[in-house]
């Protein structure tokens, strides 16, 4: 009931986007205030260096209209945000491609195992025409517009014992997110992997139902799984992504001039996101080495691990998801 009440309070807001956009929004007009909804805390590199910079800089533009940030899931959770974004009551939120997977199957490929070398890679890819078709693909399917994408972070393995080589991962029993791509992610690398709802990940580490998780070092740190695992493996198995996305309704009730400054603002932030998502992997990775809080295992075989996903992908992937994770090889 608590969801459904916060989310009809924000159909109004659609409401007003039409009155405002349709007016002018000129002075003395009410303002047009987009709603940007995520699941992150509030001192989360995506938050403070993403999310909150794509408000001030559309309120430096001063174009008719503003961006409310609602961060740490205070909309709902994923599922029920992108929801929320497709029907049009939530103007915006960021999403991994493996949760918007569900709504668009094709997209849930970029979040596969070794699909991208690095965060340029990915970018690359992102901004070629090679990209166009996923965009308008999932547009098409879930009425809602792909302004950008941001770089999340390497997913790297933590256990209570080191992970250098898949042979490692054996009677293991992995957290890995409960989606399809995820679990095949788990089953090209050699894993056994175990579904656990990402709130209750630390007490599964700490009472021992699992027995270590993927994920990249600032979620690791953020979520205190430091404490509950000994050794951190850079596998560097995902170049993790995640989608600004934007309902369509929001967006058509833009004018041209307030969608141009909507993705400057978005695509402008993506260096700065990754620059302050890189730092605090260094930082924390520098604590993590002096405290001796995570023993940083860096001798990882890479090749062994890409080596094994790569022809795993090559047997199982099928029709557009195995196009797709082809064409992201031949991206420079």
């Amino acid at each position: 009931m608590r969801t459904t009440t916060r989310l009809m309070a924000l159909v109004p807001a659609v409401v007003l986007a039409a009155t405002a956009c349709g007016t002018g929004g000129g002075p003395g007009e009410d303002e047009l205030v987009l709603t940007f909804a995520n699941s992150y805390t509030e001192d989360h590199p995506h938050t403070r260096c993403g999310i909150d910079l794509v408000a001030e800089r559309v309120a430096e533009a001063d174009a008719g209209f503003s961006v409310d940030t609602f961060p740490n899931s205070t909309l709902g959770s994923n599922t029920e945000t992108f929801a929320s974004v497709m029907s049009g009551d939530i103007d915006m939120d960021v999403q991994g491609s493996a949760a918007l997977g569900s709504s668009y199957e094709p997209i849930g490929v970029l979040d596969a195992a070794y699909a991208f070398r690095d965060a340029d890679h990915l970018f690359g890819y992102f901004d070629s025409e090679a990209s166009q078709p996923l965009r308008d693909g999932f547009e098409e399917a879930t009425g809602a517009k792909i302004l950008d994408a941001w770089y999340f972070g390497d997913r790297h393995f933590t256990a209570n014992r080191p992970i250098r080589t898949p042979g490692d991962l054996e009677g293991l029993r992995m957290r890995f997110p409960d989606s399809p791509i995820y679990l095949a992610n788990a089953e090209a690398m050699g894993a056994e992997p175990t579904t656990v709802a990402f709130e209750e990940v630390y007490l599964a580490l700490q009472q021992g139902t699992v027995d270590g998780q993927e994920n990249p070092v600032p979620t690791i740190a953020g979520d205190n799984f430091d404490e509950v695992q000994s050794h951190i493996s850079l596998t560097g198995h995902q170049i993790g992504s995640q989608m600004i996305v934007v309902s369509g309704q929001t967006w058509d009730a833009l004018s041209a001039e307030q969608q141009e400054v909507l993705q400057s603002a978005v695509t402008s932030v993506r260096e700065d996101n990754r620059a302050c998502i890189e730092e605090a992997e260094e930082e924390i990775l520098a604590e993590w080495r002096a405290d001796g809080a995570m023993e940083i295992v860096d001798d990882v075989d890479v090749e062994a691990f890409r080596s094994r996903v790569q022809d795993y992908f090559a047997q199982n992937l099928e029709g557009e998801q195995r196009e797709l994770y082809e064409s992201f090889q031949e991206t420079e």
